[in-house]
């Protein structure tokens, strides 16, 4: 059976691997498990449907929910451990010409799509192998939704429903805070050094003027944020010249929050599972989450927005 999606050469995909982020030892297993021609037709056919949803997203509005993937069974091995990394190696040159239709400069596009490596690094300091443990994250890089700009990540996004009751609040600018309405879903990856107030400006900047100019049909007048740095309670142990606290100060705190002492976790110590006593306290931050857990507290994921 002949593939009807196309993989890169593999002889020439180191270049290709520069430009995304992947490091030598992700790059050397994607190889090692590079699929071959005759790989199960069932595997080529997910493969192949996988490609077509994310191209399908490209060009659809940005009320539309990207798919919901999840990682592919373990006794897969490392081709279904790799498998959504050759669906968006298969989906590269797509979302380049939709990204070269859009007008997106070269250096936005590679260091959007570049969150492939760094993500597929992140895996292997957690797990100590390649793969994607949340693949469905990078759908909205390789299906057009979201940008890299600077030290952030904006999503295009919209304003749901739970919002309705923030409608009255703080319309700075004579704007509305409506429920459906554009907004920019902010991300904070992990590269790119401190939250400095300065850089996180320069990246607020660009967004205002890279989302009127790319998306002219979509007039994005505030942004939000949702994720564990948005907590208050870290105000308690870091202190108020912190990047963190800085950075909150820029958000209107949604009210409530969802208790996630997981994610806090992933993404300060990079664990999938702990102990306390195994978690390091080198910085502020590692100390502050220790602390708080011993003392029988919990995190939260908390929600806030701000107008552009």
């Amino acid at each position: 059976m002949t593939p009807s999606v196309h993989l890169p050469d593999k002889h020439q995909v180191s270049g290709l691997f520069t430009r995304l982020g992947v490091q030598p030892a992700d790059a050397a297993e994607i190889l090692d498990a590079w699929p071959a021609l005759d790989q199960s037709p069932e595997w080529w056919w997910l493969l192949h449907h996988c490609h077509l949803q994310l191209v399908a997203l490209m060009d659809k509005p940005f009320t539309a929910h990207p798919p919901q993937w999840r990682p592919l069974p373990q006794h897969l091995g490392s081709l279904g451990r790799l498998f959504y990394v050759y669906v968006f190696l298969a989906t590269l040159p797509a979302i380049r010409q939709w990204h070269h239709q859009r007008g997106i400069p070269d250096d936005v596009s590679w260091a959007t799509l570049a969150d492939l490596g760094e993500n597929l690094a992140i895996h292997r300091r957690m797990f100590g192998v390649a793969g994607l443990d949340v693949p469905q994250w990078l759908t909205l890089h390789f299906g057009g939704k979201l940008y890299r700009l600077a030290r952030l990540q904006f999503e295009r996004w919209r304003l749901s429903p739970r919002w309705a009751i923030y409608s009255n609040e703080g319309s700075d600018n004579g704007v509305t805070l409506r429920p459906g309405a554009p907004a920019l879903s902010v991300h904070i990856p992990e590269s790119g050094g401190p939250l400095s107030p300065d850089i996180c400006s320069e990246s607020f900047e660009q967004a205002r003027s890279f989302f009127a100019h790319h998306f002219p049909e979509e007039t994005y007048n505030f942004a939000r944020c949702s994720s564990w740095l948005l907590d208050p309670q870290l105000a308690d142990y870091l202190p108020s010249t912190s990047n963190i606290v800085r950075f909150q100060r820029r958000f209107h705190l949604v009210p409530g929050g969802v208790d996630d002492d997981l994610s806090i976790i992933r993404f300060v110590f990079r664990r999938a599972a702990f102990s306390l006593d195994d978690l390091p306290q080198r910085t502020a931050l590692e100390r502050a989450v220790v602390a708080h857990l011993r003392a029988g507290e919990h995190w939260q994921v908390r929600s806030g927005w701000l107008t552009l």
